[in-house]
């Protein structure tokens, strides 16, 4: 009886990657991996504005507020800042005449740094003001 070595299949030989296949790889990959990096970075500057934003238009609402609550719009302009809560926003109001009567409008301004570009939003509102007073 002889003992005979099975013959090497090419079903041996496949399971390895060969050198032509692992550069096709790598080139799809550098080719497509720069375009990923950057969609990741573009959505990431995009939540770090809208999270920012959001912060600005809550502390709008809140000082617009404040300022009509207590009262505190008599003034033509005025502003300030939120230190040391949030030192990155600065807020402006100013008050105007609206259409001649005893109405006014209230303008709160927010701004903020981002990125090294001056951002800012703002939102109005109108105020009666009483001419008994």
């Amino acid at each position: 009886m002889s003992t005979r070595c099975p013959p090497m299949t090419s079903r041996r030989w496949r399971r390895a990657f060969t050198l032509i296949e692992i550069l096709a790889t790598l080139a799809v990959l550098g080719l497509v991996l720069p375009t990923v990096m950057q969609g990741l970075s573009l959505c990431l500057a995009t939540a770090s504005h809208a999270r920012s934003q959001a912060q600005a238009t809550a502390l709008m609402q809140a000082k617009l507020g404040e300022l009509v609550a207590a009262n505190q719009w008599n003034q033509n302009s005025w502003a300030g800042d939120w230190k040391p809560d949030w030192p990155d926003y600065h807020w402006s109001a100013q008050m105007a005449d609206w259409d001649g009567s005893y109405v006014r409008q209230l303008t709160v301004n927010v701004g903020w740094q981002e990125r090294g570009t001056p951002r800012d939003i703002s939102l109005t509102t109108l105020v009666y003001t009483d001419p008994n007073e």
